[in-house]
């Protein structure tokens, strides 16, 4: 038996105490637990799903409205004067001069060569003798 819980993954503050919570706890040493976050997702399963077929569109927007984790925290940190709409304008643009910095890093780096998309798969000496394929040709051997 491996015990769990639920939470609202559409609450960052209740995921960042799940999460420590499952933490503490295996540190105890008192094993693993399944931690369920329950999200809501705004796009379709795949590019065929638009995701409108078995939900209106203004379900969705609700959702996006009411319950979207980002501004939802926005509105905890202004309301509770942790930070102004200000240090958030700030923090937001930052947070996007670091992504396109790495963003334009990325795209600099030569592509990876096909052996490498296998490394870091496994700690080293915990390496399973090969891993499958979608086909017998695909086969890796370590």
């Amino acid at each position: 038996y491996i015990p769990g819980i639920r939470v609202n993954g559409m609450d960052v503050l209740a995921v960042r105490q799940a999460i420590a919570f499952g933490r503490q706890r295996a540190i105890a040493g008192e094993g693993p637990m399944v931690i369920e976050m329950k999200t809501y997702r705004y796009g379709g399963h795949s590019m065929s799903d638009p995701g409108t077929t078995y939900r209106t569109r203004e379900e969705i927007q609700h959702m996006r409205s009411t319950s979207d984790p980002i501004t939802g925290y926005k509105h905890r940190l202004l309301d509770n004067g942790v930070a102004s709409e200000d240090d958030l304008k700030a923090i937001d643009k930052q947070a996007k001069k670091f992504v396109d910095e790495e963003l334009a890093k990325a795209k600099a780096e030569p592509e990876p060569q096909a052996h490498e998309l296998w490394d870091d798969v496994y700690v080293k000496g915990a390496e399973v003798p090969y891993l499958r394929g979608r086909v017998p040709e695909e086969t890796h051997h370590y």
